[in-house]
């Protein structure tokens, strides 16, 4: 019978008291606090990589700028920067187990990532977790910081770190709708204003605007991302700087860009910069954007695809799943469905971060922690919700070419390109006779002899009419 091995736990002591901590664990007493005090989300800080990553950089970057100022000896700094590649190479995601919604202004964040790396240092010189007197998650790892400087630069980096992949997602979605164009481009069809006939265009037209829309916003949230490379690095708790020596902030963000391959400056008012959290309201409001346009785009098609008898069903949609319980052969748009519910939840992401943004308080954003879990949380769903579309529903698409030049044949949108010949007032009294007697505009304008076969072949060549001439 094997016997069953006992945890071993180790001593820690805080300011409120003394813990016992799991020896297997590489975070402390700080970090247990806050897995006691916050069960809320659900998303704890190891759902998120790169905020994980983000924050260890930053303790490198701030552990070698100490270092070049000879506040930290060589040995400290380099078990500390190693630990921090460490974690950086993912090899201690699961010490990071606190929620992502927290008090304290991301104080828990901060604490966890330092005891993190004080512990895995702690081995590194041969010592036992625990051993703090050797390094000290406070007086070494977080030397010459704060909270307030360390977390809200670490949150600016970890979304500029999960960036690109959003960025190359959506490049790749814009090229598909490009490629869908260029297949569609001599479909004809009836474009639709308020829900109404309008005048003709081509699929591929419409395809082409879905392309240059989602264009738009790669650039802007591409701007938008620039201006999250300011940072209050070195201002320690308000933006005074206590507790660091002259010119250390611009070491530790000259380290960081080292590190990140990314060029932060340093803010010209470290004041405003711990208190202010306008870039992420602005980044915020540019996924709330993308959403927005994603959502619309997935609407469209919806629409464009309803039937498949009793409605436009100009395209297809690639069918993913039975759609009904009870109706046999029922297939639903599910994948353009579920791409609004993620843009709905982007938005509502949105609201809260405007409404944390505002609850700003003096020197100080305490709401910080539900800013960065909803923008973090926003850019995956985006992600995740972009190359759903793209693979499962956008490259699948055919068009149904007749049921395109059908309705075009019979719409009352054909009059406006016949305004230019037989006037305004001609024109519209003809839409008002095809509709009253169901005759088509062009088996009107034959009986009444307005133009001659010749002349309407002219007028009613797709490119005369979905072009200027």
């Amino acid at each position: 019978m094997t016997a069953m091995t006992s945890k071993q736990f180790r001593s820690e002591t805080d300011l409120l008291g003394e813990m016992q901590i799991d020896q297997a664990n590489y975070f402390g007493i700080q970090t247990q606090r806050a897995i006691n005090n916050f069960q809320l989300s659900s998303q704890t800080l190891n759902d998120f990589p790169e905020l994980i990553h983000a924050l260890a950089y930053v303790k490198s970057a701030c552990a070698q700028a100490n270092n070049q100022q000879h506040k930290l000896d060589d040995t400290k700094t380099n078990v500390i920067v190693n630990a921090c590649q460490k974690i950086i190479n993912n090899q201690f995601n699961s010490s990071f187990p606190i929620d992502m919604i927290q008090g304290g202004a991301g104080t828990s964040s901060n604490m966890n990532i330092n005891e993190v790396i004080a512990n895995i240092a702690l081995q590194g010189l041969g010592y036992q977790k625990g051993q703090y007197q050797f390094i000290h998650p406070n007086s070494h790892v977080n030397m010459s910081q704060s909270t307030n400087d360390v977390y809200p630069t670490a949150v600016r980096l970890a979304i500029l770190l999960k960036q690109p992949l959003l960025l190359s997602n959506l490049k790749n979605l814009t090229h598909t709708f490009t490629q869908k164009a260029d297949e569609f481009k001599n479909i004809i069809k009836l474009a639709r204003t308020q829900l109404q006939d309008a005048v003709p265009m081509t699929l591929g037209q419409e395809f082409s605007g879905f392309a240059a829309t989602l264009i738009e916003d790669h650039k802007l949230i591409t701007s938008m991302g620039k201006l999250l490379t300011e940072i209050n690095l070195g201002g320690t708790a308000v933006g005074t700087g206590i507790n660091t020596q002259i010119g250390y902030g611009r070491l530790a963000v000259d380290e960081l860009n080292k590190l990140t391959g990314i060029e932060f400056s340093l803010a010209e008012n470290l004041i405003e910069a711990s208190s202010d959290m306008g870039a992420f309201v602005i980044y915020s409001a540019s996924l709330k954007r993308l959403a927005l346009k994603l959502s619309k785009i997935a609407n469209d098609l919806r629409l464009l695809s309803m039937g498949p008898r009793a409605g436009l069903s100009e395209i297809n949609l690639p069918a993913r799943q039975p759609g009904s319980s009870i109706m046999p052969g029922k297939v639903n748009p599910v994948i353009p469905e579920a791409v609004s519910q993620c843009a709905y939840q982007v938005v509502g992401n949105d609201v809260a971060i405007s409404m944390a943004a505002e609850a700003g308080q003096l020197q100080l954003n305490a709401m910080e922690p539900l800013i960065t879990y909803n923008l973090l949380s926003s850019m995956n769903l985006l992600t995740n919700a972009i190359t759903m579309f793209t693979n499962l529903c956008i490259t699948g698409i055919t068009a149904n070419e007749k049921r395109c030049k059908d309705l075009l044949d019979n719409s009352l949108g054909l009059v406006t390109a016949l305004n230019p010949y037989l006037g305004y007032e001609l024109s519209s009294n003809l839409a008002k006779e095809a509709l009253a007697s169901g005759t088509s505009v062009i088996d009107l304008v034959k009986q009444q002899r307005l133009l001659t076969a010749e002349q309407l072949s002219d007028i009613l060549q797709p490119d005369k009419m979905t072009q200027p001439n």
